[in-house]
Order: structure tokens, then C-alpha cells, then sequence
């Protein structure tokens, strides 16, 4: 049987401010919250393709995850310049990263662990996990910059790998549903 984990992100549209999550189990109960820390410039500048760290907090208010992303171009036409994150958890130790692989139609990612090793693809061939963005409704979709994703992993996946996977999903709203994105 799959856990079911919740992301909504919660922003208005116009201008860009430091994104803030929420993470549900499948009963809809809060099992961590987000926040992006980031300067205001990288925001307004850099738009979608800003470097981040995201900090993941328990509902005690202390940090459980870590996730970074450097600054990095994004185009089809420079595979050189393709996203990654690190997923640290407890903050300071690495558990794995998610790293873009260059194709010209459509994305796809590799989760690697600690060492840099392959573990998985992030594709429609093998899955050990699935991450969806959910409707949200009209009004919501139109005038907000506010999305939910779901994502569903066996409940036997390794605690660290499913940080990793919480982490993709945050490189994947800021990759193709951040404001300002012209994907």
C-alpha cells in the first residue's frame, strides 16, 4: 500500500515572495511545513530559475529536511546547465540529490543517493513512485501561484529516499509551475 503525502504551496500571483508549504499524510493531517529562504533580488531577477534553500520543518519547528538548488540556466540548448538539488537530512548529512537529464522533448530526472550513484529515474518506465500536480480550481489556478502536488511511494521506500523524492517535488513546481515560467 502507497503513502500518500500532500505539498501545497500557498503564494499569490504578481509578485514573487518566498514560497511556504504545507506537507499532509493521506489522512490530511500537516506532517512537516516548507519555507524558502531567499533574497528578495534572486526572486524578482531570477524568477523560477533562482538558487533556493528550502527548509523543512517537523511540527515542532525544528529542521528535519534541508533542500538546495544552485542557479542554474535553464534551456533545452545548453544540457551543461541542467537542475539539481540536495536533499540533507538531518540538515548537514546528504541523502541524495535529484538531477535533470538532458532530453529534448520532455523532462526527465535521476534520484541519486548520498554518494552520487544513480538509485532510480524519474520517468514513465520504472516507477517506484509517482508525484502529480492536483487541481486546485478555477479561480485558484487563475490568480495565485499556488499549487498541490501529491505524491505516492511504497510504504517500505527508505526514509531517506522518500526526503529525496519530497525534495523532487519542489524542483519540479519551481521548474514548471513557479510564476513567471514560460514552459
Amino acid at each position: 500500500m502507497p503513502t500518500r503525502v500532500r505539498i501545497s504551496n500557498t503564494a499569490l500571483a504578481g509578485f514573487e515572495s518566498n514560497n511556504k508549504y504545507e506537507v499532509r499524510n493521506a489522512m490530511g493531517q500537516n506532517v512537516f511545513y516548507a519555507v524558502e529562504e531567499n533574497d528578495c533580488l534572486s526572486r524578482q531577477c531570477c524568477g523560477p530559475l533562482r538558487s533556493f534553500t528550502i527548509k523543512v520543518l517537523d511540527n515542532f519547528g525544528q529542521e528535519v529536511i534541508t533542500v538546495t538548488r544552485p542557479l542554474k540556466c535553464m534551456s533545452c540548448f545548453f544540457p551543461c546547465c541542467l537542475q539539481e538539488l540536495e536533499v540533507q537530512a538531518p540538515p548537514g548529512n546528504t541523502v541524495g540529490y535529484v538531477v535533470q537529464q538532458w532530453h529534448p522533448f520532455s523532462p526527465k530526472f535521476i534520484i541519486e543517493n548520498e554518494h552520487r550513484e544513480p538509485i532510480v529515474t524519474m520517468d514513465e518506465v520504472d516507477k517506484i513512485g509517482k508525484i502529480s500536480k492536483q487541481w486546485t480550481g478555477l479561480l485558484r489556478e487563475a490568480f495565485t501561484d499556488a499549487d498541490n502536488f501529491g505524491i505516492q511511494f511504497p510504504m517500505d521506500l527508505d526514509v531517506k529516499m522518500k526526503a529525496v523524492m519530497i525534495g523532487a517535488c519542489f524542483l519540479v513546481d519551481f521548474m514548471f509551475f513557479e510564476s513567471g515560467n514560460q514552459h
